[in-house]
């Protein structure tokens, strides 16, 4: 990672230098921005991987999604128990479906946490109004593991909740595969590991995706609203998406961390743009006031 304070000191000297020689303001917010492109590259981004099954292509890893599709109820996972359990007879009501995988150091944990956490909090009861699926997509986790999570979590849930309000469900890397496409979650293995996205996918009890939630927080009233609307089966688009931006996985840490460069070259750049447009209107209304004055 960069060190931004010589970032911002290197961008504002530049800057500083262009005011004073009275160069045009066109030049300054280039100054700026070559500055943003030169320090914005990681030694990750410059320099060639020696794994050439590390590379991640955009379209490989994140979310595509299907709002409106219904996912097929016909998939057959494990259970706990390790009983094979059909999809279809597990959504009956709204169900927020979480896809991950329990050895993840990443952000799956802070995610089921963040689950947790919004049980704890919504005015929503799980169970009567609202049930979670947590699939996991690594063929290697085991009903015992799963198992193992589930009473885990279960006692982070702090209010009345039955086993089987949050299910921990496994099954083989086909099956889990098409439920994952199916709600367009795309990731991708690498070595032991995989990378993938951080999403909360709410259904219908059809099955049909109505609702995506991003990250590993959430706003309690925004979740109770996601589960109105897929009790009702309303299908509403995405808003909040900017953790897209502004966020980036560390394969290094297994984790998405903020990418700290690119939110301050953008503010860099947007406060350029706000100085270059309150330089240019005071310079017209200097102009107009001397043409006044002859």
């Amino acid at each position: 990672m960069p060190n931004i304070a010589r970032y911002v000191q290197f961008c504002t000297r530049r800057t500083a230098r262009c005011m004073r020689g009275r160069l045009s303001i066109l030049t300054v917010i280039l100054g700026i921005t070559v500055c943003h492109i030169g320090w914005s590259k990681t030694p990750s981004d410059t320099q060639p991987s020696t794994d050439s099954s590390s590379a991640i292509k955009p379209e490989e890893v994140g979310i595509d999604e299907k709002l409106g599709q219904v996912i097929p109820l016909d998939l057959v996972l494990r259970d706990e128990d390790g009983k094979d359990v059909t999809i279809r007879s597990l959504i009956d009501r709204p169900t927020i479906l979480t896809l991950n995988y329990f050895r993840c150091a990443g952000i799956c944990s802070p995610q089921l946490n963040g689950v947790a956490d919004t049980i704890n909090r919504t005015d929503a009861q799980i169970g009567k109004q609202f049930r979670v699926l947590t699939v996991s997509f690594d063929e290697r986790d085991t009903p015992e593991i799963a198992a193992r999570k589930r009473s885990n979590y279960l006692q982070e849930v702090k209010r009345p909740i039955a086993p089987t309000d949050w299910r921990f469900l496994t099954g083989d890397a086909t099956t889990t595969k098409k439920l994952a496409d199916a709600v367009g979650f795309k990731f991708k293995a690498i070595g032991a590991d995989f990378v993938h996205p951080g999403a909360l996918m709410f259904l219908s009890p059809k099955g049909m995706v109505t609702r995506y939630m991003y990250g590993v927080t959430y706003v309690p009233a925004d979740w109770e609203m996601a589960v109105q609307e897929a009790s009702r089966g309303e299908v509403q688009p995405t808003i909040n998406k900017w953790l897209k931006f502004c966020f980036s996985y560390d394969p290094a840490g297994r984790k998405y961390a903020l990418n700290v460069t690119r939110v301050a070259g953008t503010f860099i750049l947007g406060s350029a743009m706000a100085l270059a447009i309150v330089l240019i209107a005071k310079g017209q209304r200097t102009k107009s006031r001397k043409k006044g004055a002859t």
